[in-house]
């Protein structure tokens, strides 16, 4: 038998936790006798493909539960998700050029510019080419931008208690996704 390489001891560790509940559970859902696709692996067979093993599929639905979160505490500031986070990165730091926030965001300039301009429309940011580099477009907050941030601080705390975990287990799980993503970049 040929020994396991890092990267498979590793994917078995990351996805090793649920995989004892997954066999039994596909071995009680499918009815006495069944055979067939349903069936491929013994209960006993520690299956790396199951669903609820992937780092994939856990990141992607616990980011569109929080983002839900957020909607309702969202919705008094007229933003949207994708606007907050235009708005908080200018919160941080305005003027921005356009490049800079689409980095800064990890988004594309295709999906950052629409935001860019709703947000323009709204009357909370306006956009204009950068002094330093007439290329470049800058985008700063307006006064009405400025004067949300008091509304915003207001949120974090709404979606604390809607989430039902403590400050400290939330602030693990976000130091933990920036770790990831910090050995993404890497």
């Amino acid at each position: 038998m040929d020994a396991a390489t890092p990267d498979e001891t590793t994917a078995t560790a990351v996805t090793s936790s649920s995989s004892a509940s997954a066999a039994s559970t596909s071995s009680q859902s499918s009815p006495a006798g069944a055979t067939g696709a349903a069936n491929v692996a013994p209960a006993e067979f520690d299956d790396p493909l199951t669903l609820d093993r992937q780092l994939c599929f856990a990141l992607v639905a616990a980011a569109r539960s929080v983002v839900a979160v957020y909607g309702p505490a969202l919705e008094p500031l007229g933003l949207t998700h994708p606007q907050y986070l235009v708005m908080l990165a200018l919160w941080e730091r305005s003027p921005r050029t356009l490049r800079d926030l689409a980095s800064t965001l990890r988004l594309e300039s295709a999906t950052l510019s629409p935001l860019v301009k709703r947000l323009e429309q709204a009357g909370l940011v306006e956009r204009r080419r950068d002094p330093a580099d007439e290329r470049a477009l800058a985008v700063s907050l307006t006064d009405a931008g400025v004067a949300l941030r008091r509304k915003a601080e207001k949120v974090p705390g709404r979606v604390v208690e809607s989430l039902g975990m403590s400050v400290e287990q939330l602030t693990g799980v976000r130091d933990a996704l920036t770790g990831l993503l910090a050995g993404i970049d890497r």
